[in-house]
């Protein structure tokens, strides 16, 4: 299994049954929990979801995410051409972004596809992309498409190690942060 911790592994080859030992310790992990959330009036849909055990399940990847967007060609227009991605139509003649394995989908702000995000809204999106080119060669891109960096080069944490990033906004203002792996770099 991807991603899974030890502890989840170990669950799922045994079955849901562990050890004696193990059940007794979980009970009792269970009972705190109880009087704890009973003591400081915790709603019980929380009570159930501190109480249970790890998911049976383990995520490995993003497939897809929506942005939704005041205009989807300037959207479209913005990510094929400046962060070069690719346009796609799908279902129903719904817009995306492909591109590596994922996908960004577009809802148009008031004409959201169902079901959708309570409070839909144009600008609310913080995106870190990773790319292989180097950064000067990104910079160098963005101010012959008249993007404005926003900020970096600069040092920050990705997801599994450190990162050089720049920033810029889309039309919409959501912030786009384009960056490199420090040990992609190194390897070059």
């Amino acid at each position: 299994m991807f991603n899974c911790t030890f502890s989840q592994s170990l669950l799922l080859q045994r079955g849901s049954e562990g050890t004696e030992r193990e059940t007794v310790q979980a009970a009792m992990v269970g009972i705190c929990i109880l009087i704890f959330a009973f003591l400081l009036q915790v709603p019980s849909h929380l009570v159930r979801y501190l109480s249970d055990s790890q998911p049976p399940f383990c995520i490995q990847r993003l497939d897809h995410l929506v942005l939704t967007v005041r205009s989807l060609d300037r959207t479209i227009n913005f990510y094929t051409k400046v962060l070069g991605m690719e346009a796609t139509t799908f279902k129903g003649g719904r817009k995306a972004l492909s591109f590596g394995m994922q996908k960004i989908n577009l809802h148009e702000a008031g004409k959201e596809f169902e079901p959708k995000a309570s409070v839909p809204s144009p600008g609310s999106a913080d995106l870190c992309l990773i790319t292989e080119t180097p950064l000067s060669t990104v910079v160098q891109h963005l101010k012959a498409c008249g993007v404005p960096v926003e900020e970096g080069p600069v040092s920050r944490t990705g997801a599994v190690g450190e990162i050089i990033s720049v920033y810029m906004r889309d039309p919409d203002q959501n912030l786009i942060e384009v960056s490199n792996y420090e040990s992609d770099i190194k390897k070059k």
